[in-house]
């Protein structure tokens, strides 16, 4: 779950933008036992979409009432998250795998870019779509799926990390519960110098996977470099409990722990830490 402040960051927006898309009933946070608001990952995907469509230069203004009319007129079990949101000009058009339509009328949007007008409604095809439609069905490629984005991130982080972070966020898309692709989007973040970024799908990935350790280990990282040390000693050791074998967690939390004037904790995980470095 996350606070107004990280989904403001991690999707680039102004807490106003993030004010008006509630009052708008655009996204319903619940809130913690403190009273504090907190927004789920299917929250940040439809914000996103949201700021994809203002991006487009489609009214911020008809973009929240079109996600709010979608809401409304969507059966019970139905989630707008599962709506694929698009821009026509100024409008937003909705489809939902079976019908595309205009949230704001209600009109259904039909594809006449292949009937003429002076042929009584014939359809007229192109060479290439014909060509498409009658190809062996192995030479028609499948959609992608989550994994096969996660994988072309992991190739491309070596050689373009901004299109393999792109290809894990599209990952993510289609599967928001995809710890590994939280954990390497999360990496990639932090490697770009967007800390507080990282520390969202770093603790989003061990809230999937509670027993994660390289992730329990890089929110250790993340907090440490944002100045928690506090909460970071917190993080490793919870990275210990995941896997107590873990040398550069025992190291990183005996630094903080002599750094916090508790040298003979500090000792003990730096005599562990020496016992693993020598065992590899």
């Amino acid at each position: 779950m996350y606070s107004p402040r990280a989904v403001a960051v991690v999707l680039g927006m102004s807490v106003a933008r993030l004010r008006s898309y509630l009052r708008a009933g655009v996204v319903t946070p619940t809130r913690n036992q403190k009273g504090e608001m907190r927004f789920s990952f299917e929250d940040l995907v439809l914000l996103r979409k949201a700021e994809g469509l203002v991006e487009q230069r489609i009214p911020a203004r008809r973009v929240r009432d079109a996600i709010r009319r979608i809401r409304d007129s969507l059966p019970a079990g139905i989630s707008v998250h599962r709506v694929t949101l698009s821009g026509e000009g100024q409008r937003v058009i909705a489809d939902d795998g079976h019908r595309r339509w205009h949230p704001e009328s209600g009109q259904t949007v039909f594809d006449f870019q292949g009937v003429s007008p002076d042929d009584g409604g014939a359809t007229v095809t192109s060479l290439e779509t014909a060509r498409a439609a009658t190809a062996p069905a192995a030479q028609q490629e499948p959609p992608l799926t989550a994994r096969d984005l996660y994988q072309r991130g992991c190739l491309l982080e070596a050689t373009s990390p901004d299109e393999a972070r792109d290809a894990y966020r599209a990952s993510l898309e289609l599967e928001p519960e995809f710890a590994d692709a939280h954990v390497n989007l999360g990496r990639l973040l932090h490697e770009m110098g967007d800390v507080y970024a990282a520390l969202v799908h770093y603790r989003a990935a061990l809230s999937l996977r509670p027993g994660d350790a390289t992730a329990a280990f890089n929110v250790g990282v993340a907090l440490e470099d944002l100045g928690a040390t506090v909460d970071a000693v917190a993080a490793y050791r919870r990275a210990l409990e995941c896997d107590p074998r873990n040398p550069d967690a025992h190291y990183n939390l005996a630094r903080l722990l002599e750094q916090n004037g508790k040298p003979d904790l500090a000792v003990r995980h730096l005599l562990l830490y020496r016992q693993l470095i020598k065992k590899r």
